[in-house]
This record gives structure tokens, C-alpha cells and sequence, in this order.
């Protein structure tokens, strides 16, 4: 379980528009509660379920910043605690002999003894961010850092609903030394939504995923390099602005159209107490996004630190900066009055969006933990007219 409570004290802002965070103080707070369900079912065979809650409001309903400050706070806002079935999923696994592993027991894996050259396939509900884009330091928003751009990629525009979740089937080849992945999934019949095209073919998500393992100075580093493709229902912000009888209605220029991009993504331990990250993300930037956030391109990295130099080996440090972008189509179309998946303010000045973040995570005992974190958000939404923005949360989570 996870609950977060996150606020901001009045910032300047000569105007507003309809995806602005207000000027004035702001409070809201988020509630999820998960399950993790698996279950053995013959040899290399499992099935997972993952029924979950959730309750509660983004800040300004999750709207106001490409960087988005909290990663628990999805785009389907629920006063009351609103049931989802969070992972359904079938996966089989063949072992191809030679040297094991030992897997962890954890959320979505079930322990024990597995070959470490082996292909396991995947069906079902899931987020596609359970198997791609992955990082030792920031990845899970109920633990370690919370925005949007830190967390994850900020220019993937991975397949999902409004509350972050699609269909799809995956296959992991594994190695010792690296892996390769590539999965296909369903996207949302128009952006932001929250009905599947199920014109399966001609629509969908494609990933691939290369992740490579390595030593540096006697301490394990990854890299993973994603490219991915969807095939959508979506609008042109070119086409919207050179028609002016649409009055920057880009849902009038929807049809079939293709978005691409790719991600970089490393972390490297420094120590056993210390890690570091980075994301690299870009995407084409001439349809709209489809599903994840306002975000053409961006780099983000930071620091991981684990608190046994001071006696608390449990406790967590982080400390990481994002910075993100938009194609000039895309905030042509923003300036002109258009409106995005999280972001636009009637009009823009625009500069590069810049974030902030720092937590301190007090482990209480060995099931829950206390953070307390700080995002300074510069230029949010891109406009250099509003903000800065300082944003303050405290996160409780518990699991075990």
C-alpha cells in the first residue's frame, strides 16, 4: 500500500489555462493497494494476478507539467477507492541448461532456482513498464523518486489507459551478459483514453528492448536501448495549425498515423551503498501523444544512496534532475491555444521544462518506510511566463 499527500504554495502566474496548475495553494493526495497473486502451474508455467485500489486526485486533477510530480496520481481521478485488476498475465518459461540463478520472490516473480540462458513469453494485462525500461534506482514511484520524468522515460510513449495499463505478449530471450526483449501491445482507440483499438494489425505498440551487462571498476553497471513504434489513431500538430478553419481542434486531423522514438537508459553502482543513473528519451514530436505525457525529449539522472554510512542501511537518499523538451510543431501548436495530454496554458513562452527532485526515505521497520520529498519545477508546462514551482510530499508505503 501506498499513500502519498502532495502539495504547493502559491507561485507567480499572470494567467491560466485549462491544463495549468492554479497559482494559488494546492493539496491533494493518492491511494493505491495492491495484491501480487502468482501461482505455479506446471513446469516453467505461472499465472499472475494483481487485484488493486485506488483512491484520490493528482495535483489539479493530473494536469500542469510534462514532468508530472507524482507517479501515483494516474489520469482517471476517483474520490472513492476504485477497483482495477492490475496485472492478469499467463508466462511460460523454457530453460535452455547450463548455468542457474537464483530469482527473487517479489511483485510478479515467484522464487527459485531458473537457467540463466532462457525465453520467457509473456500474455496478458500488464504495464509495459514492468518489462521494459527497468532501472535499479529509479523506477518505482511508491519508493523511490515520484516525477513522471525521473521515474521513467519522460519521451516514451509506451501503450496504456488512463490508468496505465494495456494488453500485450512479450518474449525475453536472457543471457548471462545481456538480454533482448520485444513485445507488441494494444493502444488506446484516441489519445488519453481508456477503450483499446482492437484492430490488431493495423494498430498497436511495437518495443524492443537490448539490455546489456557490464563491470566497471569491480561494480555491476546495465544499459538498456529501447526503440519503439506505435501505429495510431491520432492528430497532426502541423496539419492543425496550417488549417485554420479546424481553430486548433487537432482531433479533426485524426487518422492512421506512426510515432517512433527510442530511450537509453544506465545505471551504474558506484559502491554497494552508492548508484547512479540516466535516461536519454526522444521521440519524433509531429502527432500527438498518445498515452504517457507532453514530452518530446528528455534527459534525466541522478544519485541513489543507501543510509548504512550512518547506521540506517535501510533508509534511501535520492537526488536526481530531468530536463524536457518539445518539438517545434508541438509548441507551435501549444502557443497557438492548443491543448496536450497534461499541459497547455492558452498561450506560451516557451523554455525547456526543468525538475528538481530529492527524497529522504526513513525505513520505519522492515515493512514500511516514511518519505519525505522536494521537487522544484522550473518553467512548468514550458512556460517560462509561470513558476517556479516548489512541491512538497510525504509518502507512506508499506508492503511485505
Amino acid at each position: 500500500g501506498t499513500y502519498i499527500q502532495q502539495g504547493y504554495a502559491r507561485f507567480n502566474s499572470p494567467y491560466v489555462g485549462q491544463n495549468s496548475f492554479t497559482p494559488w495553494p494546492q493539496m491533494r493526495n493518492t491511494t493505491t493497494a495492491t495484491a501480487y497473486l502468482g501461482m505455479k502451474l506446471w513446469s516453467g508455467g505461472e499465472i499472475h494476478f494483481a487485484p488493486e485500489l485506488l483512491q484520490g486526485f493528482g495535483l489539479h486533477s493530473t494536469t500542469g507539467a510534462g514532468g508530472y510530480p507524482n507517479g501515483e496520481a494516474q489520469k482517471s481521478n476517483f474520490p472513492y477507492p476504485k477497483y482495477h485488476t492490475s496485472r492478469l498475465f499467463l508466462r511460460q518459461t523454457f530453460g535452455f541448461g547450463g548455468e542457474h540463478e537464483t530469482l527473487d520472490s517479489e511483485a510478479g516473480q515467484l522464487g527459485g532456482k531458473a537457467d540463466v540462458s532462457r525465453l520467457t513469453l509473456q500474455a496478458g494485462k500488464f504495464p509495459v513498464t514492468d518489462i521494459f525500461d527497468d532501472n535499479a534506482y529509479a523506477r518505482d514511484p511508491r519508493k523511490d523518486f515520484m516525477n513522471w520524468s525521473i521515474w521513467s522515460a519522460g519521451a516514451f510513449d509506451y501503450a496504456a489507459d488512463k490508468v496505465g495499463l494495456t494488453y500485450g505478449v512479450v518474449a525475453d530471450f536472457n543471457q548471462k551478459h545481456w538480454a533482448l526483449r520485444g513485445g507488441y501491445f494494444l493502444v488506446d482507440s484516441e489519445p488519453n483514453g481508456s477503450h483499446f483499438d482492437m484492430n490488431v494489425g493495423r494498430r498497436g505498440s511495437y518495443v524492443i528492448e537490448l539490455e546489456n551487462r557490464f563491470s566497471l571498476f569491480g561494480q555491476p553497471g546495465k544499459l538498456r536501448s529501447i526503440a519503439w513504434i506505435n501505429s495510431t489513431f491520432s492528430g497532426s500538430y502541423r496539419e492543425t495549425l496550417d488549417n485554420p478553419a479546424l481553430n486548433i481542434d487537432i482531433s479533426q486531423t485524426r487518422k492512421g498515423r506512426i510515432k517512433y522514438g527510442y530511450v537509453f537508459n544506465i545505471e551504474q553502482a558506484i559502491s554497494e551503498d552508492v548508484g547512479v543513473f540516466g535516461r536519454w528519451s526522444w521521440n519524433d514530436g509531429k502527432n500527438e501523444i498518445m498515452a504517457f505525457t507532453d514530452i518530446d525529449a528528455s534527459f534525466s539522472g541522478g544519485v541513489s544512496i543507501r543510509g548504512a554510512r550512518w547506521g540506517r542501511a535501510d533508509d534511501r537518499i535520492g537526488i536526481g534532475y530531468a530536463v524536457n523538451a518539445l518539438s517545434k510543431d508541438h509548441r507551435d501548436f501549444l502557443a497557438a491555444g492548443g491543448m496536450g495530454i497534461l499541459i497547455g496554458d492558452g498561450r506560451l513562452n516557451y523554455r525547456m521544462e526543468q525538475v528538481l527532485e530529492s527524497y529522504y526515505s526513513l525505513a520505519l521497520n522492515k515493512d514500511a518506510s516514511l518519505a519525505f520529498d522536494y521537487q522544484l519545477l522550473t518553467n512548468p508546462a514550458y512556460n517560462a511566463d509561470r513558476g517556479p514551482i516548489s512541491i512538497y510530499a510525504a509518502r507512506l508505503h508499506w508492503e511485505r
